[in-house]
């Protein structure tokens, strides 16, 4: 059987309404899905939020902090991690060579996903920063940097994903996703989940247009959607 494409829910809360989030997701049978979380600064820096991460059961989780800084400060960041069990942790692909395959070295059973660019940034904001590379450019010559020190996948805009596979042969996992008709907020390349599972995605990234509302109404949604 072929791996199970992954839903995250983007967990970018308290931790207690983590926990209200999670209790409403209704239980998804399926042989083409699975449903991971993510976890990022808010729930990782609080009093309890690495608990509730070492207690969570039955998801893939993703430990999202993009490691940014020197190779052995990175490497350090990692070690500090490895308690949680996490099936995945990011880094900064602009860290470098360095830092990545460093990192891999001493992450054990967990993936390292490099993040390329992140989709709340254009073309302007880019050049704001002094890039002056094209963005998808940009977005290659990362995804070949990451490829060749050891990253298991990219964190990329659903745009990008195709290429990245096509021209580093890296699978991709895609934040900046949207349902059909709900507002980007502030992402400005996004797309649908089908789209980016079209693409080649392995992985997709989901907040407010699963966790906004009604949870149930919103995966129903998104099972249509996918379906369709």
């Amino acid at each position: 059987m072929k791996n199970k494409k992954i839903i995250f829910i983007a967990l970018d809360c308290s931790v207690s309404k983590a926990k209200a989030i999670l209790k409403s997701v209704p239980k998804i049978r399926s042989k083409k899905y699975e449903i991971g979380i993510k976890a990022g600064y808010q729930i990782l820096y609080s009093d309890k939020g690495r608990n509730f991460i070492k207690s969570l059961k039955g998801y893939k989780k993703f430990i999202d902090l993009k490691l940014n800084d020197v190779p052995n400060t990175v490497k350090n960041g990692v070690i500090s991690l490895r308690d949680l069990k996490a099936d995945y942790i990011t880094i900064h692909t602009s860290a470098g060579y360095d830092a990545i395959k460093l990192a891999k070295k001493y992450s054990g059973k967990t993936k390292l996903l490099a993040v390329s660019v992140l989709t709340s940034m254009n073309k302007k904001n880019l050049s704001e920063i002094g890039h002056t590379k094209k963005l998808d450019k940009l977005v290659i010559q990362l995804s070949k940097l990451a490829k060749k020190a050891g990253a298991y996948a990219m964190i990329c805009s659903p745009h990008e994903a195709k290429q990245i596979k096509k021209l580093s042969n890296l699978p991709s996992i895609t934040p900046g996703i949207r349902l059909p008709g709900d507002q980007s907020g502030d992402q400005k390349r996004i797309a649908t989940p089908k789209f980016a599972f079209d693409n080649g995605a392995i992985g997709i990234v989901m907040g407010r247009s699963l966790i906004a509302g009604n949870i149930k109404n919103n995966f129903k949604r998104l099972f249509q959607h996918l379906e369709s």
